[in-house]
């Protein structure tokens, strides 16, 4: 085991654990807009650490686990050191490596480095965007982009011989994968046609609420499933998974057959299985006393500090933070207040009399309905600041490639440009 204490570097490191849309975004802000506020700025360093070397449009895996011809591959994976090219090497420094044990209350965090080896770092001020992983290694990288690649490759060898899908969840990760299959297929009904015709496919969802969608009412619920049927897609609701046979398949097997075994004895026999029942947060690195029930870090909903941490500074974002509901959305305006309460906190450490009159700033998030789920690669049903939106509307801004068009800022860190 590599220990690097302060002995070792003069520097004080600001650690960012997870390199997706919290933890880039975070990167570039705090290096773009606190480190300069900083006194003795060159003492500093932003330490960013990530199982992968490059970032992923995870919301694009529905359409991206297909084929690599529906989706531009330089668009939906990047190289993350790249972009932070921009900045002076000796303020940014990445580190390829997963978190394993995170030592509160002596400022400390171990890194498994994917070159080999473990690697302790003492931290200034740390900041948790781990995300979280799904029970499908189709939907996420839940290790790194060579595992992801594996997992569709295994899954696109057995997808022309399946005559039959079960896809277990009801949420946008199902309904947007049984769609996009759906589609690729089966075709599309047509204008007057309420089902596919002659699907060569049988795909079925099987979730446990009464509805599809829950977040959306139960009107744009409704419509998306009389798209899905459009796509040769049943719908089975008020059901749950309560064992899948062989235990590994959808898993550990992406190309296994399965039956599928709901509560109350019917079975499903499924050419492929796709678990997509919601995410597991990424926090197994994380000292029990700072995590909510639920799994993800505890934090103040204000301020994303982590209030229970003991010793140096500790905040987290994103998926893996019990301050929103687990969206990309409820990401883009709470990196500002993080950071403007991370640069008072800084200052304040540094000695700085006048950070003790900065007002912490506050988060609020917008709870209103909103939600955007493409329907194969033409629909989609949505809402937004609690109105409806018309499907061309949801296939223009997501359904088309998935948000790709909007990225190209956000990882560059011009999203990130001006102070806000």
């Amino acid at each position: 085991m590599t220990t690097l204490e302060s002995s070792d570097t003069p520097k004080k490191s600001i650690i960012v654990l997870g390199g997706s849309y919290g933890g880039i975004s975070v990167t570039h802000y705090l290096l773009k807009h606190v480190l300069s506020k900083l006194p003795d700025m060159d003492t500093y360093e932003v330490v960013l650490v990530n199982p992968s070397a490059e970032v992923l449009d995870r919301p694009a895996c529905p359409r991206a686990l297909i084929s690599d011809d529906l989706l531009p591959q330089d668009k939906l994976f990047v190289n993350i050191p790249r972009l932070f090219e921009i900045y002076p090497k000796n303020y940014f420094r990445f580190i390829q490596g997963a978190a394993i044990e995170l030592k509160h209350t002596e400022s400390r965090i171990s890194i498994a480095q994917s070159s080999g080896g473990t690697s302790t770092l003492q931290f200034h001020a740390l900041v948790v965007a781990t995300g979280a992983s799904t029970p499908s290694p189709l939907l996420s990288i839940n290790r790194d982009t060579a595992f992801l690649r594996d997992s569709w490759a295994k899954f696109r060898d057995a997808l022309p011989r399946a005559k039959t899908i079960v896809i277990a969840g009801g949420g946008p990760a199902g309904i947007e994968t049984a769609g996009e299959l759906g589609e690729y297929l089966n075709g599309r009904a047509g204008f007057l046609g309420a089902k596919a015709e002659n699907p060569k496919c049988a795909i079925t969802v099987v979730t446990a609420q009464s509805k599809i969608l829950p977040v959306l009412r139960p009107a744009i619920a409704a419509d998306a499933e009389t798209m899905l049927a459009k796509l040769g897609v049943a719908v089975i609701k008020n059901a749950r998974v309560a064992s899948v046979a062989p235990g590994g398949a959808g898993t550990d097997d992406v190309g296994a057959k399965a039956t599928v075994t709901l509560e109350g004895g019917k079975t499903l026999e499924a050419d492929l299985y796709i678990p997509a029942t919601g995410t597991v947060p990424n926090t197994g690195f994380v000292a029990r006393e700072l995590l909510a029930a639920d799994g993800r870090v505890r934090v103040n909903a204000a301020t994303f500090r982590v209030d229970d941490a003991v010793g140096a500074r500790i905040y987290a974002i994103g998926d893996v933070a019990s301050a929103t509901r687990p969206a990309v959305h409820n990401i883009f305006p709470a990196v500002p207040v993080l950071c403007a309460n991370m640069k008072k906190d800084l200052l304040l450490a540094a000695g700085d009399g006048g950070a003790e009159g900065m007002q912490d700033r506050e988060f609020k998030e917008d709870t209103r309905e909103a939600q955007f789920v493409p329907i194969g690669r033409g629909k989609g049903v949505g809402a937004v600041l609690g109105y409806r939106v018309p499907s061309f509307l949801v296939w223009a801004i997501k359904g088309r490639d998935y948000w790709l068009w909007t990225l190209g800022n956000l990882w560059s860190g011009k999203q990130w440009a001006k102070e806000s």
